[in-house]
């Protein structure tokens, strides 16, 4: 069976040195109850829960997957009962507020619970992530009726929660679902229409299911503005809070996927479903971005998670396997062989797989306390925080997801063909994660939304106040090797900003032409200021421990930051390139 060790020193060091989160919660009076101590007891306790409870059922759950029969979805052995647990030990309501019955832990700490969860089996993490995301939805838009008789439910684990959005004809473009709301005479909405891809649309570890549906009522204006959310029970709540009837929404069918199998992927039909409006009509996308905005950092964590994962198994195995002699001598006399940590090859994947891990981790730290910052700061840092969250949360989602899955391949090749087995389990890791790239809006999306909505339309001036951050941490920086570089990656996107920007004016395929490679660009930016800050954070700790941050720092920006380069090359070939063969050319025979 694959293992799996929580990182707790790398948390640690990013969270207590790297961000000095005492500095942060004490100057923030919401949070100046929370100290370090108590977050590493917390972090010690979800490290027990992962290793002991969820990694012996990640491969199970793989193996048996979720099962649809007679109209209800069951999950694998052992989840129903892992899930009760992790509900009892309140860990669905972590970064809840305390009225709701939550515990009120920032965003700083679920990040890091998230990721040991998502390391240890990424299915279970999505049925609570989920009622989560649902949660922050209701909490931002609901009426206090309706929030006093869900959270509660929900944060507590008796109840979960889903996010109805895609339909089969429509993904991206949610302007054109078809999905209606008709009025009842009670107040209520009859909801009928088809959802698919709905992770969680049904299973046996809580006693109610309560769906966040996007529909449109008969007056509705066109497009995206036409859109409603509503709640859609699957057992109707009487008013003390007890359940009634079965409403008539229920799955037609589950999906069978590449990977996470154990997550019950459904879909969902609502036939006359009795729905409540949340909020406002015609103003649910608005209510449902509240949660995608919270999911996309979440698939970044996933991705993270699973690299961590295959990195913590691909190390162990090259330390084990003896596989021919050093080329500069042997190594080990006393073995018929060598480890295979003596080729430069199989260090080169370890070391790639080990630095995204460090950079990935920071990354989402910063934009978990970014998220802090919005909820618990005044108005004029909520306000920048959330500008802030807004350019980073496409990164967070596509640049660590799509650096996840080249670390899971690569950490699957150090394993040879036996990476490609089974029973050693790194191939789950390579089919769970692949998902990552894709749902919440793929990354190809992720990348438009980069460099449309968050740099294009206003001119760069989101870009320009985080490279002025990042400026002025250089401007204090020691090693000077690292700040070098960071500086002339800062310069680089810079530079790519304004052309993109020109380049948007006089042809509107260039913004999409160029939006992947430039958000790799910005990824790397990213990541070559997380390592700045581990270094200056390392550069001051006497240990190994602290000495190999900045080795790793080295290693990045040698052999790994040179590709913003080539990225900036192909953003600079611009769209002609890609957009001058005929259509008929892709489905031409030869």
């Amino acid at each position: 069976m694959p293992i799996y060790n929580a990182p707790l020193q790398d948390m640690r060091f990013i969270l207590n040195d790297v961000f000095k989160a005492d500095e942060f919660w004490q100057a923030t009076p919401e949070l100046a109850h929370i100290d370090s101590e108590t977050v590493s007891a917390i972090l010690e306790q979800m490290a027990k829960f992962s290793q002991d409870v969820l990694l012996p059922l990640n491969r199970t759950g793989d193996e048996e997957g979720a099962k649809i029969e007679n109209g209800a979805v069951s999950t694998p052995k052992g989840f129903k009962e892992a899930f009760t647990s992790y509900a009892n030990d309140g860990w669905v309501g972590l970064g809840a507020d305390e009225q709701w019955g939550g515990q009120g832990m920032p965003k700083m700490v679920s990040v890091m619970t998230d990721e040991m969860i998502f390391s240890a089996n990424p299915s279970f993490m999505l049925y609570p992530l989920l009622s989560v995301g649902a949660c922050m939805a209701l909490n931002s838009y609901a009426s206090q009726e309706q929030k006093e008789l869900y959270l509660p439910k929900i944060y507590s684990g008796e109840w979960s929660g889903t996010m109805c959005l895609t339909e089969p004809h429509a993904g991206t473009d949610l302007g054109i679902i078809k999905t209606k709301a008709i009025p009842n005479e009670d107040g209520s909405y009859a909801i009928s229409g088809t959802k698919i891809f709905i992770t969680g649309g049904d299973h046996d570890l809580t006693q109610n299911i309560i769906h966040l549906v996007l529909a449109k009522t008969p007056d509705a204006p066109a497009g995206s503005r036409g859109i409603s959310l509503f709640i859609v029970p699957k057992f109707l709540v009487n008013e003390d809070g007890s359940l009634g009837d079965r409403n008539p929404v229920g799955p037609g069918s589950i999906e069978h996927k590449m990977g996470i199998k154990a997550s019950a992927t459904c879909v969902m039909n609502f036939d006359s479903a009795k729905g409540y409006l949340v909020g406002k009509e015609n103003e649910g996308l608005a209510a449902m971005f509240v949660m995608m905005n919270y999911e996309r950092l979440s698939m970044g964590i996933q991705g993270l998670g699973a690299s961590e994962a295959s990195y913590q198994n691909a190390a162990q195995y090259a330390t084990d396997r003896l596989q021919g002699r050093s080329a500069t001598g042997v190594k080990s006399p006393e073995k018929p062989a060598d480890s295979i940590l003596v080729h430069p090859d199989v260090r080169r994947m370890l070391l790639k797989t080990k630095a995204h891990n460090e950079a990935a981790r920071a990354f989402a730290m910063y934009v978990a306390q970014q998220l802090d910052m919005t909820k618990y700061s005044d108005a004029e840092t909520k306000a920048k925080a959330a500008d802030r969250v807004a350019l980073l949360t496409p990164i967070a989602k596509a640049f660590l997801t799509d650096k996840a899955f080249e670390a899971c391949v690569d950490s699957q090749m150090v394993f040879g063909g036996h990476g490609y087995i089974r029973e050693w389990g790194v191939e789950q890791y390579v089919r769970d994660v692949r998902i990552a790239q894709i749902y919440e809006g793929t990354n190809g999306v992720q990348a438009q939304d980069l460099i449309g909505r968050k740099v294009t339309k206003n001119g760069g001036a989101f870009v320009a106040t985080y490279l002025a951050e990042i400026r002025e941490f250089a401007a204090s920086m020691k090693a000077e090797w690292m700040k070098v570089s960071l500086l002339n990656s800062v310069n680089t996107l810079e530079a790519l900003t304004t052309l993109v920007i020109a380049a948007s004016k006089a042809n509107a395929d260039e913004p999409n032409a160029a939006a992947i490679d430039y958000l790799h660009v910005f990824g790397l930016v990213s990541y070559a200021y997380m390592f700045a800050r581990i270094v200056e954070a390392a550069s001051v700790k006497e240990g190994a421990f602290y000495q190999n941050k900045v080795e790793l720092a080295k290693f990045f920006v040698t052999r790994i930051l040179p590709e913003l380069d080539a990225r900036a090359k192909m953003v600079q070939s611009g769209s002609a390139v890609i957009m001058s063969f005929d259509q008929g050319y892709f489905t031409a025979q030869s």
